[in-house]
């Protein structure tokens, strides 16, 4: 891998994480056009490690609301009066919320890195996964219409169970952590920023166990990319990822997630028609 294609791949990590747009699919695509075999076992596994990057972003943009639940979480495990604090349940939604993702994402390993990396899925859950999208607008915009939309302080454990298991869909390439996460936010009546903010926290847990994982399990075969690109790759991650994450922020405060969906189906259809071609190859 030479340090342009880190760079490459940096980039794409970092804008499309948290872009309800599919960071996996993405990369998928941009591996296979950068003539990278996107199911061979180094290439997954960097993928994997870059992540790093958008994961200290998240660390860092939100560091002082992380401290706060922490903080809440660790006093209401003792104390029955600071269970009261709405930051107690948030962090435990977000606790429970990342259990799922873990459990799926073991058991299905060798289904995830293997036959779902395929453009085909990808162009599939591309377009599939928007009508989930459209279909939690319309939720929300009830909720909207009766007055009945949630903020942070009234996020329920059972918010984050229902949410953790959305994300699972995440695993297969194309779906879309943040639109799995905060489509499923939308349709539980929590507000757009809400929803938005708690994608972004249940991406620490699960991102960061998924990175560290990959790279000690396939330390050998990331070798042979070399220390250098994979420094790179990261770097450019978090940069890019850290602007996103302010931008997507300021984006869902006053609009709905139809502008992705429609990026997300045109790209579906577009790489679908691509493969039939045979312009590109599936894997």
């Amino acid at each position: 891998m030479s340090y342009l294609d880190a760079v490459v791949l940096g980039v794409v990590e970092g804008l499309t994480e948290y872009l309800p747009v599919s960071s996996t699919g993405h990369l998928t695509i941009a591996e296979n056009l950068l003539g990278l075999e996107v199911d061979a076992p180094a290439v997954t596994a960097y993928t994997a490690v870059i992540q790093l990057g958008a994961i200290a972003a998240t660390l860092i943009y939100f560091f002082r609301d992380i401290v706060r639940f922490a903080v809440a979480w660790f006093r209401g495990l003792t104390d029955a009066e600071a269970r009261h604090d709405p930051d107690y349940g948030l962090a435990w939604a977000v606790v429970i919320g990342s259990i799922p993702v873990g459990i799926v994402g073991f058991a299905a390993k060798d289904l995830i890195e293997g036959g779902l990396r395929s453009l085909w899925v990808v162009a599939t859950a591309l377009i599939l996964w928007s009508g989930v999208m459209v279909v939690a607008e319309r939720m929300h915009t009830s909720y909207e219409r009766r007055g009945l939309v949630r903020g942070e302080h009234s996020v329920t454990p059972v918010d984050g169970l229902l949410i953790g298991l959305a994300q699972c869909f995440s695993l297969i390439p194309g779906v879309s952590r943040s639109g799995a996460t905060i489509s499923a936010g939308l349709a539980r009546g929590i507000d757009r920023v809400t929803a938005t903010r708690l994608s972004f926290f249940l991406a620490i847990p699960a991102l960061t166990a998924a990175g560290l994982f990959q790279s000690v399990q396939q330390k050998d075969d990331l070798a042979a990319f070399g220390v250098g690109p994979m420094i790179v790759g990261i770097i450019v991650a978090f940069l890019v990822a850290y602007l996103s994450i302010a931008w997507l922020l300021r984006f869902v405060a006053s609009n709905s997630l139809m502008p992705f969906v429609v990026y997300r189906v045109a790209l579906g259809l577009v790489l679908a028609g691509s493969l039939a071609a045979g312009v590109i190859s599936a894997t």
